[in-house]
């Protein structure tokens, strides 16, 4: 089991997600900001290296525009040798990495320009972990999209484009279940004709399920991941006391946590912690998985 947070260290004097203005755009700009955001993303990997924290969601922002026509510049070769050096690094320290695409990634859009945008921008984020060197593992998140008030045609559309998408693509390619329309048996039918492994989410399970008690639905997931996959990802939060439904706590809930544990079931799962602080909560769990014997060294 590995832990991770997502993108950004909030305790670091830098970010791996620096961007700027579509006005502002310059290859100059684009290579000295994509420099900085590589370097800052090889001290965020030391830094979780050191915490035992081996699993990191990579920010979509690290090149500026890399999916937008306005970016013409062979960045993939510039920073080839940067990329390599990064995936070595993580391969070295038997990291699990992930990313996950904006909101404006919609495979089963009625819209072309929506789709074009989208697979440009998974095009662009695979490629990021291709030129790493990573294997099949290392994984693309994406959300079943609209529903677009026909959802069996927005699964279909959904399971049209996903055979449309590159090879490459597809193999990193895993899907959410969400918290208002797409839930783990939405997934699962999405699973069924595509063989898409489900990366689970604990709390939008809880917001939006058919039945399925959590250890139920956690194997239910599992089951969609094969070797080749590496073990299960998931997102883990929970809700925030006093705010409206589906805001995450912005610290971990030590008790909910371990009630989570426990409701594994002894699966083998690497886990995302959607949580405001981050990088806090993640050393935390650290410490309470320890406390378990739960932990993978």
């Amino acid at each position: 089991m590995k832990i991770g947070y997502p993108c950004i260290n909030n305790g670091m004097d830098c970010t791996p997600a620096t961007t700027f203005r579509l006005a502002s755009y310059s290859e100059e700009r684009l290579i000295t900001t994509t420099a900085n955001n590589f370097a800052c993303l090889k001290k965020l990997l030391e830094f979780n290296v050191k915490h035992n924290l081996l699993f990191l969601r990579m920010s979509s922002d690290m090149v500026p525009f890399a999916s937008h026509p306005v970016n013409q510049y062979n960045w993939q070769n510039h920073f080839k040798g940067t990329l390599r050096a990064l995936g070595r690094y993580i391969k070295n320290h038997q990291m699990r990495i992930s990313m996950h695409p904006d909101q404006f990634v919609v495979l089963n859009s009625p819209n072309q320009n929506t789709l074009n945008n989208s697979f440009a921008e998974l095009e662009y984020q695979c490629a990021i972990m291709d030129i790493m060197e990573l294997d099949e593992s290392a994984k693309l998140q994406i959300h079943g999209g609209g529903v677009y008030g026909d959802k069996a045609e927005a699964i279909k559309r959904f399971v049209d484009s996903y055979f449309l998408l590159p090879e490459n693509v597809r193999k990193r390619l895993v899907i959410e279940n969400d918290d208002r329309s797409y839930s783990l048996s939405d997934c699962l039918e999405i699973h069924e004709q595509t063989g898409i492994p489900i990366l689970f989410d604990n709390f939008h399970h809880e917001c939006l399920n058919n039945g399925e008690t959590m250890t139920e639905a956690l194997h239910l997931a599992a089951a969609t991941w094969q070797e080749k996959d590496g073990v299960m990802m998931m997102d883990y939060s929970s809700q925030s006391p006093g705010e409206r439904k589906g805001k995450h706590t912005a610290s971990i809930v030590d008790d909910l946590f371990r009630d989570f544990l426990q409701q594994l079931d002894g699966l083998d799962v690497d886990i995302m912690l959607e949580i405001k602080d981050k990088e806090l909560s993640a050393l935390r769990a650290v410490e309470i998985l320890e406390e378990m014997g739960m932990l993978k060294v």
